[in-house]
């Protein structure tokens, strides 16, 4: 029997010398390299970096030999993922049925006037992120908002605002 010869395609070089590269290249490694790896890659990367820039996902894209249209469309098209890197404090609202009828909008209105950013923004200093969701399932503390990863209930837009406060002055 002949040798069978096996094709390695050149190493994608990373974007950067960070080191939490190699979590990402272990991710994709445990998976065979494979293209169904593609979530769990881009996961690892948000996790490590915190958000996805173009060139994660063109390193990421090239690796597992996707387009990069398709890592940019999975980018955009699950909500955990970001393009942009969150802010020191994020600030997520609940727009689901219940939080909307009981004041999300007021919510968000708030945070527009106070600090000049819609849902999906940052502040200019990077200091707060506004973010919405779909559904916290926490509808019984309607309406309900996660500070930090820290799911506060029946906020009113001045409890919002003291939140925004002790944020702004260092008090986390």
């Amino acid at each position: 029997m002949g040798a069978v010869a096996v094709l390695e395609l050149p190493k994608t070089p990373h974007p950067s010398d960070d080191k939490r590269w190699r979590l990402v290249d272990t991710t994709m490694r445990r998976l065979g390299n494979q293209q169904r790896g593609l979530i769990e890659a881009l996961h690892t990367v948000q996790e490590a970096f915190g958000y996805l820039d173009v060139e994660a996902l063109r390193y990421v894209a090239s690796s597992l030999r996707v387009p990069l249209s398709r890592a940019y469309g999975v980018a955009t098209f699950y909500h955990f993922f970001t393009l942009k890197p969150a802010g020191e404090h994020t600030c997520v609202v609940c727009m689901g049925t219940a939080c909307y009828i009981k004041g999300a909008l007021q919510l968000v209105s708030a945070m527009k006037q106070d600090l000049g950013v819609t849902p999906g923004q940052t502040t200019a200093d990077g200091k707060v992120s506004l973010l919405t969701a779909r559904c916290l399932g926490s509808c019984g503390l309607a309406p309900a908002v996660v500070y930090d990863h820290e799911v506060a209930g029946k906020v009113t837009p001045a409890a919002l605002r003291d939140r925004l406060a002790k944020w702004n002055s260092h008090v986390s």
